[in-house]
C-alpha cells in the first residue's frame, strides 16, 4: 500500500520518496475533505495498543502524542486503526483532558478496570481480523492467540516519524 506508485493518480499528485522525512508534517493530508467517519468500506482494520504505544518513547510519562502519530499514519495508509487502552493509561498520560475527549469520541476504546487490556485487544483481532500493532510480546497470551504472531506489527517512533514493520513470517524461520 504504502510502496505502490502515484505517479498515475492525479488526485494524490506524484509520490514523495519514503526515506526518513526532517521535520513535521506542513499540510494536513485530504485537509480539504470533510471527515469520514467509522470504517472504510474494504479497508484493513488494525487493533492499536495504545498503552504501549503511549509509553514508546524515552520519556518517564505516556505520551498522548505518540497514539496520535500512530492514529494519523495507519490512517495515511488507508488502514483503520481501533485505539485500545487499558484502564491505568488515563492515569499515566501526559494530557490528560486530550486523553478524556478522545475517549469521550470513542476514538480510543478503554478496557474495564481491573481487567487485561491484552486480552481485549487480541480478541478484537481474532474477532475483526484485523491485524495488532504493538512492540507487546503477549508471552502470556500467545498459547490461546496463536494467529497474532502473523498479525503483529511492529513500530518505531523516530522524531516524530512512525516507521512500521509488518513481517509475514518470523525471522529465521
Amino acid at each position: 500500500m504504502r510502496n505502490e506508485s502515484r505517479a498515475s493518480d492525479p488526485e494524490r499528485g506524484p509520490r514523495r520518496p519514503t526515506a526518513v522525512r526532517r521535520g513535521r508534517r506542513k499540510v494536513t493530508p485530504n485537509a480539504n475533505q470533510p471527515a469520514k467517519t467509522g470504517p472504510r468500506p474494504q479497508s484493513e482494520r488494525v487493533i492499536v495498543d495504545a498503552s504501549n504505544v503511549a509509553h514508546s518513547t524515552e520519556k518517564n510519562s505516556a505520551r498522548l502524542a505518540n497514539v496520535q502519530l500512530v492514529r494519523d499514519r495507519l490512517t495515511e495508509d488507508g488502514l483503520t486503526p481501533i485505539l485500545v487502552a487499558d484502564a491505568a493509561l488515563r492515569h499515566q498520560i501526559d494530557d490528560p483532558d486530550g486523553y478524556e475527549v478522545l475517549v469521550k469520541a470513542g476514538e480510543i476504546q478503554q478496557a474495564p478496570a481491573g481487567t487485561d487490556a491484552d486480552y481485549f485487544i487480541l480478541t478484537f483481532a481474532r474477532e475483526l481480523d484485523a491485524s495488532v500493532l504493538s512492540n507487546d510480546r503477549f508471552k502470556d497470551r500467545i498459547a490461546h492467540f496463536p494467529e497474532v504472531r502473523n498479525r503483529i506489527i511492529r513500530y518505531m517512533i523516530v522524531a516524530g516519524e512512525v516507521v512500521l514493520e509488518r513481517r509475514t513470517k518470523r525471522r529465521g524461520r
